[in-house]
């Protein structure tokens, strides 16, 4: 009966909402009981509004992936590595309607004509989702949810992704106003890192984040969180990493962050550390510091910048490259290299490289300490 009455709202054109499905399931509530109530909204809301059977699975505080592959099944992370789970999802038809309704609640279209999209959620759950023919064996759904909270520093060394001393070391980037990136492969923690080393900026400086899909939490009160936006059903109104890169310099920036620099917007990343905006940052993809230079020239080339330029840029805009990696359940810090050379040979060069339960001095220390740093006076 109450679904059915929800149902109806939808028949004659009124969209599902909360006061609308609470208000259908109150007329139950003598019979089903105050508590009954209440995990009955909750079921028909998941149905309705949120994320269907996925909805159990995004609430897990645990859980930082829900990946959906078609009708073969649902994997899940828990921070141990994905896992595949017991979900009913249905049949194809099934997956399709729950794949364009999140679409749409992420103000997305997605059908035949249109048939991958990419949005975020409410509470940044970040949504992925493609249709066959691209893809076989039904609809797939990838949902990133955001951390829940904005670890410090001093956490993540509590739980084992650095220790004292590099704690320390991450510190004194940050004071000395050093521009660095964070690198690592998916998943390795470069945008906890990331917002915890932002976190350590002093808080008189204001600090402008640019993000493709926001994901930074960051403990700082005076934070700028620009975040780009997708074209609307008619193709319109899309604004990229690029324009609000150039954006952020006319707002007054001590430092500028990228969050994950993976496009055209690296030209202007670099123009911004080039200009007086000391201290800035970013994330980027890369199996190894060593690969670092490869890909921001590949980058570069996508923003129509020879190899030889965006050496040129990037050897005066960037100093250090902190990598991440995966250690079983893990995030840990792994290296800090130093980067070196000129337009003709650029490379990172190791400074620190995790080994066993500490850091071991590479080739590139001495240019860490020319740096100023030590982590002495952090």
């Amino acid at each position: 009966m109450t679904t059915a009455a929800v149902w109806d709202h939808i028949r004659h054109g009124r969209a599902p909402t909360s006061s609308r499905v609470a208000h259908a399931v109150g007329q139950e509530a003598a019979v089903l009981g105050a508590t009954g109530a209440v995990r009955k909204v909750g079921h028909i809301e998941g149905a309705l509004l949120g994320a269907g059977p996925l909805q159990e699975l995004l609430t897990d505080e645990r859980v930082t992936d829900v990946l959906v592959n078609g009708t073969a099944g649902v994997w899940v992370d828990r921070g141990d590595g994905l896992e595949h789970v017991d979900c009913d999802i249905g049949d194809e038809s099934d997956l399709r309607r729950l794949a364009v309704r999140l679409a749409g609640s992420a103000g997305r279209r997605l059908d035949d004509a249109s048939p991958y999209v990419d949005g975020q959620l409410t509470g940044g759950i970040r949504l992925h989702a493609v249709l066959p023919p691209l893809v076989d064996g039904g609809p797939h759904i990838s949902l990133r949810i955001p951390r829940r909270d904005a670890p410090t520093l001093a956490e993540l060394e509590l739980w084992g992704a650095c220790t004292s001393d590099m704690t320390r070391i991450l510190r004194a980037v940050v004071a000395r106003r050093c521009a660095f990136l964070v690198t690592g492969g998916t998943g390795s923690g470069k945008t906890t890192l990331l917002a915890a080393l932002l976190a350590e900026v002093p808080h008189t400086e204001r600090i402008v984040v640019v993000e493709d899909v926001r994901e930074l939490l960051v403990r700082h009160p005076h934070l700028v969180a620009l975040q780009a936006r997708p074209a609307n059903v008619e193709g319109r109104g899309a604004v990229d990493l690029a324009a609000l890169v150039r954006q952020s310099l006319r707002m007054r920036p001590d430092r500028v962050a990228v969050g994950e620099v993976r496009g055209a917007e690296v030209r202007d990343m670099l123009t911004a550390l080039n200009t007086g905006h000391e201290g800035g940052c970013g994330t980027v993809h890369a199996n190894a510091p060593a690969d670092v230079v490869a890909r921001i020239e590949a980058l570069g080339a996508l923003a129509g910048m020879s190899p030889s330029a965006t050496r040129s840029q990037l050897v005066s805009a960037l100093r250090l490259v902190i990598h991440m990696r995966r250690q079983g359940s893990a995030r840990v810090v792994d290296s800090i290299g130093v980067i070196d050379g000129d337009s003709r040979r650029l490379r990172v060069i190791p400074a620190l490289r995790r080994e066993g339960q500490g850091y071991r001095r590479e080739s590139g220390h001495g240019m860490l300490v020319d740096l100023g740093i030590t982590g002495d006076d952090a």
